[in-house]
């Protein structure tokens, strides 16, 4: 369902980045990462004022700041004309998967584009599939092409930033996120996650070549309060930080009702979490740009997500 489309306001709203490729990126019955996902989201985000914009086509250019050659073009040889191809046991291309991953990085690159031109203090970008667990060259998770990296390393490159923060409280472990910034100095890297639980990584220890990530585990079972307490942390870090921008992966599988995990988060949680890290980013005069990652029960992650953007639009106000 679509959101309204309303006059440009370049100082007081927020940006909604999506297309209509996202819902063509299609998965076998019962996969949780399914076209119904973006339907939920955009759905919740009826009624809101937004500045809906396109998401692009990606550049080349752009995808290959974070994945060699020799990736993009497995991903085109083994796009299917019909039917699936698999990536690995959880990740699958259809005929049109190639497609939304491509808008789905061009969606972010745009947001980076516009909040850094001074156009909105911030974007949601609500797009399929996700993207945080794709490795520099490795397809996981669900995942095709990492967009929030690649957002973060155009900043860096093309806008010329020295400093971005990319900050992750889905569930699982931004492990892809992790290992494209591991060696870069310009960027911090922060996350909150189950653990264990897949992908197995993020414990504490792992901190980054330039010391820049920091990984907070969370034991299952964990509520809002332990959740906030550590996104507080976060923030600290992020203040003495002072990031010229900030990417948020915002996966919403951390909701108690998510069938995929077992964290104990509800939209309130989400709410303060989302409050927090704007206020952080205020703090430096950095605009923030968040990007849809996981959340699989679909009442969840609408009711989410749309916490989640009303706290951007409180900010953008």
């Amino acid at each position: 369902m679509p959101v309204t489309n309303l006059p440009h306001n370049p100082v007081a709203m927020t940006l909604l980045y999506t297309h209509p490729s996202g819902f063509q990126h299609v998965t076998p019955p019962s996969h949780p990462e399914q076209v119904a996902r973006l339907d939920a989201v955009i759905s919740a985000l009826e009624g809101l004022e937004l500045d809906r914009r396109d998401a692009p086509d990606a550049q080349d250019d752009d995808i290959l700041r974070a994945h060699p050659q020799s990736y993009l073009s497995m991903i085109r040889r083994k796009l299917p004309d019909n039917g699936w191809a698999m990536l690995d046991a959880d990740t699958y291309l259809s005929p049109g998967s190639l497609a939304a991953a491509r808008h789905a990085v061009g969606g972010v690159c745009a947001a980076v584009d516009a909040v850094l031109a001074g156009q909105a203090p911030n974007a949601f970008v609500a797009m399929r599939p996700p993207g945080h667990h794709t490795e520099r060259a490795r397809a996981m998770g669900f995942c095709i092409f990492n967009a929030i990296a690649i957002g973060a390393l155009r900043a860096l490159d093309h806008h010329g930033l020295d400093r971005v923060a990319v900050l992750d409280f889905d569930v699982h472990h931004g492990n892809g996120t992790q290992d494209i910034l591991w060696h870069e100095s310009r960027a911090l890297f922060a996350s909150t996650h189950q653990y264990p639980l897949y992908p197995g990584t993020g414990g504490a220890h792992e901190r980054g070549e330039h010391g820049n990530v920091l990984n907070i585990p969370l034991h299952s079972g964990t509520d809002g309060a332990p959740a906030r307490a550590a996104w507080r942390q976060v923030a600290a870090r992020v203040e003495e930080w002072r990031p010229q921008l900030v990417l948020v992966s915002a996966g919403f599988d951390a909701h108690a009702d998510d069938p995929l995990a077992s964290l104990d988060w509800d939209e309130a949680d989400f709410t303060a979490i989302s409050r927090i890290i704007c206020d952080a980013a205020v703090s430096c005069s950095a605009p923030v740009v968040s990007v849809l990652e996981g959340g699989y029960d679909l009442g969840a992650l609408g009711r989410s997500a749309r916490a989640h953007v009303e706290v951007l639009k409180e900010t953008a106000a």
